[in-house]
């Protein structure tokens, strides 16, 4: 058997395949949403993921003001913020969050999901929501998928 056929395929810029997706976030969790959406930008679906490369999709997602939180969240629950300096810790729940603007809330979210370095502040430049159903990327041609059916 020849062995050298089966060598592992590292992608890097060059090589690596972006597409562009759309999700509806209609009646969706936030944080179920989230997950699936931070491996689509990751490019964790796809089957020549490379940990160290932006390989993932460029991801749209639209009607982000129809999420929905379980129980008391919208309120009770808290982000914090530091700003380095004494007294400067500010709390913010999502119902303010997203009262500045949807974006403000899923960047929040699907941030604390991607890795804690350039990488993860590169992929999360390649998420755009929308509170409405229309978005400005019609000419990327993106496909529209059902969040629910991945894994």
């Amino acid at each position: 058997m020849d062995t050298l056929s089966y060598k592992t395929i590292s992608a890097n810029k060059a090589t690596v395949q972006k597409e562009w997706v759309v999700v509806d976030a209609t009646d969706q969790v936030l944080g179920r949403l989230s997950a699936k959406v931070a491996k689509l930008l990751r490019g964790k679906y796809k089957p020549s993921y490379t940990p160290h490369v932006d390989c993932g999709d460029n991801v749209i997602i639209i009607n982000a003001d129809k999420v929905i939180l379980t129980g008391n969240k919208w309120t009770d629950r808290v982000y914090l913020n530091f700003t380095g300096y004494p007294g400067g810790q500010k709390k913010t729940s999502p119902a303010e969050l997203i009262k500045k603007g949807e974006a403000k809330l899923f960047n929040r979210v699907v941030k604390g999901m991607l890795p804690k370095n350039k990488l993860g502040a590169q992929l999360l430049r390649n998420l755009y929501v929308y509170a409405g159903s229309e978005h400005p990327h019609a000419a990327q041609q993106p496909k529209t998928i059902d969040i629910n059916s991945l894994k």
